[in-house]
């Protein structure tokens, strides 16, 4: 089933989980960044620079949290590297079983109110700690299709190509990674504006959504993958 089909299929519905995931952090928990390290560097270097414009907890530990999730995804891909075995699987329930948390965690924190309770932050983190190993997987598993989490590269590659073809330096690689860097960027956009509708509407039940995407992809991912 590893037809180019399934790859564009794949590198859809991982861009539009991390968008989704992405965007229903940061609305729902103050501003809280998931997946985007970049952000939280800047929210650690403001903290550094200024106590004032100290940032909450959570979003200080969302950044370790992250870090930590990348780890447990290469531990768990060194260990079913040493027994021969594909780590797919392993690794889409890792993500799977931080996301029912996250889940699980801001539905009984619902109302969050004003400031994170010890739950709140419970989900902050296991969200954060879920996106590591999401972007894990993009680097470690996943090397055939472009990154799923991390836009901006995806976005700088586009433009690159899209500015050769206009100048008439296209050529057949131009136009296979254009396929390859378009749709992942489209999904986690569009994966974006339907967090911010199903938030409002739904509250935490919304992550059900990327939750169906997970486990579709647990359902299809053939032992050869690895």
């Amino acid at each position: 089933m590893k037809t180019a089909q399934f790859q564009r299929a794949q590198g859809i519905g991982m861009g539009f989980l991390a968008g989704y995931v992405d965007t229903l952090g940061f609305i729902a928990l103050f501003g809280l960044f998931t997946a985007h390290v970049t952000g939280n560097f800047v929210l650690i270097a403001v903290s550094a620079a200024d106590p004032a414009q100290t940032p909450s907890l959570l979003k200080l530990l969302a950044f370790p949290a992250f870090i930590l999730g990348v780890a447990a995804a290469r531990l768990l891909v060194a260990r079913c590297e040493r027994r021969a075995s594909s780590a797919v699987k392993p690794v889409y329930l890792l993500q799977l079983v931080l996301l029912l948390g996250f889940m699980a965690c801001g539905m009984l924190a619902e109302p969050v109110g004003r400031s994170a309770g010890g739950l709140a932050m419970a989900a902050g983190l296991l969200g954060a700690t879920a996106m590591g190993a999401h972007s894990a997987a993009s680097k470690l598993l996943l090397t055939h299709l472009a990154p799923t989490s991390m836009m901006t590269g995806n976005v700088t590659q586009l433009v690159i190509d899209a500015t050769d073809w206009l100048r008439g330096a296209a050529d057949g690689a131009t136009k296979a990674r254009c396929g390859k860097f378009f749709w992942p960027v489209l999904a986690f956009a569009l994966g974006c504006g339907a967090a911010a509708f199903a938030y409002l509407a739904f509250g935490f039940v919304a992550l059900v959504v990327p939750v169906a995407v997970l486990c579709l992809h647990l359902a299809l991912a053939e032992p050869e993958a690895a």
